[in-house]
């Protein structure tokens, strides 16, 4: 089993990302908050892995922060939550959110999140209460993106399309988001945050 990798970022179609690792490309997914702190390209980046194997495909799952491969691992194991579920829920919102909302029993925070019905979100609070991670520090580093701001839009949609969000859902999210020339982890950041206020 991949435990872990160090490597090179080659390609970023969130929530897709390819890790050069010593001339091996690796197809990781990862959530939006692995996103947002990924150093710029050039830079070296050390990953976290969840790795599943499947009669049809075997899959990688990147974090950069323990506690939140941890949380991954747990979501996995309730009834109704595979990784794509998994994936949304750690990218819309963090492991201290994620905590705050299921101690107390907050399933319309965890029902914005796409994929998570009002079963799911109850199934949630009562099979995660004794089981949840402690939430450790995250590792944060700036991010430099280069794209243009059509470019970034376009792959903002992409990515929020990727997590589950109806395309005229994921469309209106990124409406409302405000500022300019931002850069697509910026943009998503935004549009998943309008979706909590």
């Amino acid at each position: 089993m991949i435990g872990r990798l160090q490597g090179h970022i080659v390609q970023k179609q969130p929530p897709h990302l390819l890790l050069d690792v010593q001339g091996v490309g690796y197809e990781l997914q990862a959530p939006m908050s692995t996103f947002y702190n990924l150093p710029p390209d050039d830079q070296t980046v050390v990953l976290y892995i969840h790795m599943v194997v499947r009669e049809d495909a075997q899959l990688l799952y990147g974090f950069l922060d323990l506690s939140e491969r941890a949380l991954f691992r747990h979501l996995l194991k309730i009834n109704g939550v595979g990784g794509k579920v998994a994936l949304a829920i750690l990218s819309g919102m963090s492991t201290a959110e994620f905590e705050q909302a299921i101690q107390a029993g907050n399933t319309a925070a965890l029902t914005g999140l796409p994929g998570i019905g009002k079963k799911t979100a109850e199934r949630l609070i009562v099979e995660m209460k004794d089981r949840l991670p402690k939430t450790g520090t995250s590792v944060s580093t700036d991010n430099v993106t280069t794209s243009s701001t059509t470019d970034a839009l376009d792959d903002a949609l992409g990515a929020l399309l990727a997590l589950g969000y109806k395309p005229a859902e994921a469309q209106r999210m990124l409406n409302k988001v405000t500022a300019t020339g931002l850069a697509t982890e910026d943009i998503i950041r935004q549009a998943l945050q309008n979706t909590r206020d």
